[in-house]
């Protein structure tokens, strides 16, 4: 299940749509020099809901590490929230503490989901001190539910997962960080990308569902039914994030943010919704 971690704090939005619903959601009162943030995505009527997909390669292993020039990478994505207001940001190759420090500057419900490396937790390095590493979902709607599993099918030193969270306005926020395409690890991202879509299938038959991942893969992983967005307009590992989205949301649009201390750019997917009456 999932790691019961979780931050609420009401931060500042610095662009984004914005509509009135503090009467209808509220916001925790803090110490923060701001008011509180407003979602797009919960009024009456037709908004927008706004998903950011980011890999911010915070682990201290990889070969991309040295672009990221810690802290600078964790500034970047606090700006990038606060430019672009989402309702949700989905994160992959994270680090709890890390992403922690970003939902406390930018005002989001975070959780975080520990992934497994060479059948141990991980803990971030270079430097230290900054947590396990996983995956990461952060909302601007409470979140009050959560799920996270390992996919069935593996491959290589690192055991894939996926995380889900149900917010308050019922809208499902997925992500998921598969296999890569290289010889020893092809199988396991097919298997995953299988998995992955009959998951979506069924959360999306009970509510909306909007997912945003690093799939490293072109070919899409989304179920019968919903619309698909990628970042092939990248100038950093094209095509391989994912934004996908289920018939509520409609209209998407997706945008490239560059990125420079990480070694994918920030895919940025808005669509209309419609909220019920």
């Amino acid at each position: 299940m999932s790691m019961n971690l979780t931050v609420r704090r009401c931060g500042d939005h610095l662009g984004g749509s914005v509509v009135l619903v503090l009467a209808a959601v509220g916001c925790a009162l803090v110490l923060v020099p701001s008011g509180c943030s407003r979602s797009s995505g919960t009024s009456a009527g037709s908004s927008t809901y706004t998903l950011m997909q980011m890999n911010l390669c915070l682990s201290g292993l990889a070969g991309c590490y040295g672009k990221v020039a810690y802290p600078a990478v964790v500034e970047e994505a606090v700006a990038r929230i606060r430019e672009a207001g989402p309702d949700a940001v989905t994160f992959n190759e994270a680090c709890r503490s890390d992403i922690a420090r970003i939902a406390r500057r930018t005002g989001y419900h975070l959780r975080f989901s520990r992934v497994i490396y060479r059948g141990e937790r991980l803990r971030c390095v270079r430097p230290g001190g900054r947590g396990l590493f996983g995956n990461a979902v952060l909302t601007e709607a409470a979140i009050v539910s959560t799920d996270s599993q390992d996919f069935q099918a593996q491959a290589g030193i690192e055991r894939r997962r996926w995380v889900c969270v149900t917010t308050r306005v019922d809208v499902d926020v997925c992500t998921a960080h598969l296999n890569t395409r290289t010889t020893i690890e092809v199988a396991g991202n097919d298997a995953q990308c299988v998995e992955l879509a009959a998951l979506l299938a069924r959360r999306a038959a009970a509510r909306t569902v909007i997912f945003g991942g690093d799939v490293n893969r072109h070919n899409s992983c989304a179920p019968a039914g919903l619309w698909i967005r990628t970042d092939r307009a990248a100038a950093q590992a094209a095509g391989l994030q994912h934004v996908y989205g289920s018939g509520a949301l409609r209209s998407p649009s997706a945008e490239v943010v560059p990125a420079t201390h990480t070694d994918h750019d920030v895919l940025l997917v808005r669509a209309h919704i419609t909220a019920p009456e």
